[in-house]
């Protein structure tokens, strides 16, 4: 049965923040008996990144504890919060690590770990919605619950799961940063989810913006283009149209703008113009 209400106050204590002392707790583990968190949604880890948090730890040392887990029987730990630093204090040659060690199981090891990456360090899109994706079906969370957890809103967690809908060329196209979430969002609006391929090739050889996709998506599922609304024009230029017309007898149209206009005069005959020159001269 799935466990209700959301990590509050434990997720404090598990994962402390920087004003908080960190002596109380602590334990030093050698970092050879830490093995990562298998419940882990990060699947790839910045190396630039990795070799700049280790130059600090070089200086600095590990200012922020690993939270570590243990089970009966097995003398190893296993990581609940802070891989980057645990990974960071091998490339640094540290053989011990500041942490401390609670007892959790499955279910808040992988809510841990996704606070952390959310709160911390953020996951790509794909990898928030498998880690999601774990929480409904392995322990069979609803969006609302699962929400609650991460904090966010329904719709986001409900948005975020469909790009697993996307095709696995579309999938690494994401992964790989040649698209955005935006793009993938529109191509998960084609109707029919086999042209997504062939839409991305489209997509990418003419570098389209995320509005244009939007667009080519629109056209490829044979939906009209929206029709422009013409702009309803200011009432005084009216009022000034029908003030002419009156004076002048015959149709006139103002163009009116920030920096001047255009005033055109329609006449239908050599009379008219006749007669609209000699009241405009007249008047002159």
């Amino acid at each position: 049965m799935a466990r209700k209400g959301g990590l509050g106050k434990g997720l404090g204590a598990l994962i402390p923040g920087d004003e908080e002392p960190l002596e109380n707790g602590l334990t030093q583990v050698a970092v050879e008996r830490i093995s990562p968190n298998p419940s882990q949604p990060r699947t790839e880890f910045d190396s630039a990144e990795l070799e700049s948090l280790a130059e600090s730890i070089r200086v600095h040392g590990v200012l922020q504890p690993l939270v570590l887990t243990s089970y009966p029987g097995n003398e190893n730990y296993t990581l609940i919060a802070g891989e980057r630093r645990w990974r960071a204090a091998q490339m640094a040659g540290l053989s011990f690590v500041p942490a401390i060690i609670r007892p959790v199981g499955e279910q808040e090891r992988l809510e841990i770990a996704l606070v952390e990456n959310i709160q911390r360090t953020n996951l790509g899109p794909l990898e928030l919605a498998e880690a999601y994706h774990r929480l409904q079906d392995e322990f069979g969370l609803p969006h609302e619950d699962i929400a609650a957890r991460m904090g966010k809103s329904r719709p986001t967690i409900t948005n975020t799961l469909r790009l697993l809908d996307l095709s696995d060329e579309v999938k690494q196209a994401l992964r790989d940063g040649k698209i955005s979430e935006g793009h993938a969002r529109a191509l998960l609006g084609l109707n029919h989810p086999q042209a997504q391929p062939s839409t991305l090739e489209t997509v990418l050889k003419l570098e389209m913006s995320v509005r244009r996709t939007e667009e080519l998506v629109r056209m490829l599922n044979g939906e009209r283009p929206p029709r422009r609304v013409k702009a309803e024009r200011p009432a005084e230029i009216s009022a000034i149209e029908d003030r002419l017309r009156g004076y002048l007898g015959t149709r006139v149209a103002l163009h009116h703008g920030k920096k001047g206009g255009s005033l055109t005069i329609y006449y239908f005959s050599d009379e008219e113009l006749e007669a609209l020159m000699s009241r405009i001269v007249k008047e002159g």
